[in-house]
């Protein structure tokens, strides 16, 4: 009966001989081949041991598949599972044959003092494109599909850290990936890693030759799928005669922020140019105070414009379009969000010089990340250095974002738009100019972003990161598509 090879990276935790003892017993499992870099080891029923150091590099992943006889391939990805629901292996295995697709994962139940709590995953998407997209601890490969998959584009050569993200990104080419809506196994709930250490990994100057290497895997995958764009053929804005009242615009979206709004108004009014420039303060109908505080700031100055939308439907996204569309608004749109700061008053003229250097579409500073008391906070300053000027364009999709601050040029945000969301909005337009614009970095600390208990960004809860995940996901979907086409000569 057994049709399943078991591939897991040994480790000296309290549930690997568990796992194995499991995996061993089961009817479905033929092999089991434990990843380990000491041949003299304990032997268990079924196994054996294949020397492999690093379970992610290219040797390792084709000494892995050259040694599997089996239709199917079950690779534990995190040793941590302490127990399996019944049937487990038989539902991976039927929503493969039934499906004909090339990898299946499914759901899983953290186990935390003695409780367990159901953990959902995302399903997966043309655009689930990152190297760390969640899988939780195990995925089931179709061997036929491997197979046919390696005959038609082989592996990249090489590779120490992106084996397995290679092979994912090719069976996706011609197959799908299918996500199991149901908790099959239980996993260990360990010491977790904190929001922020997770959401800028990838700009982490440690992970650096990681990144590289995740970027040529990405960027090979997007020139097999028509959707990789070379940086030769980015423009630049051409010079225009359009009228506009000042240079620039810091734009400054707001609802019920009270206790920081003042801070924000006072940043930007602080900031020292050779040009004129206003703020735009689009109040989001604030009822906790914030809309008085604007009112007789905009009374002291005249720079201050105070826009109350008449739509009530609006977030973030909305309240950007209509500051770029109100009379008010300058050539330049820079960004200022109602609970940050610039980190001094020379930052507004940097955005500005810098989008005018080279008629930039876009320009993105460095900022750093602080608490309420303005002390920086890990990581500190991030500076988005995985950002070159060759493949940033195409990188970007692969990414988790693009930073801050960002400043535009508005007529080119006048025709694209914002999303009317309150998250992606930003990364969804970078990724629109990027496919068509270049766009311009400033790797010096330009802004303060804070991080405090009642900011959204602050502990978000497992579904609020599934849902912006798989937003974000659609966001990167949408774009593939539209690159696609537009290399196809449709847009």
């Amino acid at each position: 009966m057994g049709n399943i090879t078991a591939i897991v990276p040994f480790y000296t935790g309290p549930y690997f001989e568990k796992l194995i003892k499991y995996l061993s017993s089961s009817p479905f499992i033929e092999r089991i081949f434990i990843l380990h870099n000491d041949l003299i080891f304990k032997r268990y029923p079924k196994s054996e041991i294949l020397n492999g150091e690093n379970f992610q590099s290219t040797d390792t992943i084709l000494k892995i598949l050259n040694s599997i006889q089996t239709d199917f391939f079950l690779f534990i990805i995190k040793p941590n599972i302490t127990s399996f629901e019944a049937m487990a292996l038989e539902r991976l295995m039927i929503k493969t044959k039934d499906y004909g697709v090339a990898m299946v994962y499914s759901d899983f139940y953290d186990e935390l003092c003695g409780q367990k709590f159901y953990h959902p995953l995302n399903d997966y998407q043309l655009g689930s494109v990152r190297d760390d997209f969640d899988f939780g601890s195990m995925i089931l490969f179709s061997m036929s599909k491997v197979k046919c998959t390696l005959k038609e584009y082989g592996l990249l050569s090489d590779l120490r850290w992106g084996g397995l993200y290679d092979l994912r990104l090719k069976l996706s080419i011609r197959y799908s990936i299918i996500h199991i809506n149901e908790p099959l196994y239980t996993v260990e709930e360990g010491e977790k890693t904190s929001f922020n250490e997770k959401l800028f990994s990838y700009v982490n100057p440690l992970n650096l030759k990681i990144q590289r290497e995740m970027e040529g895997i990405f960027t090979d995958y997007l020139k097999r799928i028509g959707a990789y764009i070379p940086s030769q053929v980015l423009k630049k804005i051409e010079p225009s005669n359009e009228f506009f009242p000042v240079e620039a615009s810091i734009i400054i979206p707001v609802k019920n922020r009270k206790e920081t709004i003042l801070d924000s108004i006072n940043s930007a009014l602080s900031q020292e140019t050779n040009f004129p420039f206003n703020i735009i303060v689009i109040d989001n109908h604030s009822t906790d105070g914030t809309t008085n505080i604007i009112s007789e700031l905009s009374k002291k100055d005249s720079r201050l414009k105070h826009l109350i939308p008449k739509r009530k439907d609006l977030c973030i996204g909305g309240c950007w379009n209509e500051a770029l569309n109100s009379p008010y608004c300058g050539r330049f749109a820079i960004q200022l969000d109602s609970d940050d700061l610039y980190s001094n008053t020379n930052s507004l003229k940097k955005m500005v010089d810098k989008l005018r250097e080279e008629s930039f579409a876009m320009v993105v500073g460095s900022y750093t990340l602080v608490n309420s008391d303005l002390r920086e906070i890990p990581p500190g300053l991030i500076e988005h250095r995985e950002w070159t000027d060759e493949n940033g364009h195409n990188n970007a999709l692969r990414i988790n974002g693009i930073g801050a601050p960002r400043g535009f040029h508005t007529s080119i945000m006048r025709k694209i738009g914002f999303l009317n969301v309150s998250y992606g909005e930003d990364y969804a337009a970078a990724l629109r100019i990027s496919r068509e614009f270049k766009i311009g970095r400033i790797y010096e600390n330009l802004y303060l972003c804070r991080r405090w208990p009642g900011n959204s960004d602050s502990n978000p809860s497992l579904e609020d990161i599934n849902q912006k995940n798989a937003f974000k996901d659609r966001i990167r979907t949408e774009e593939i598509l539209s690159r696609q086409k537009w290399n196809q000569g449709g847009l």
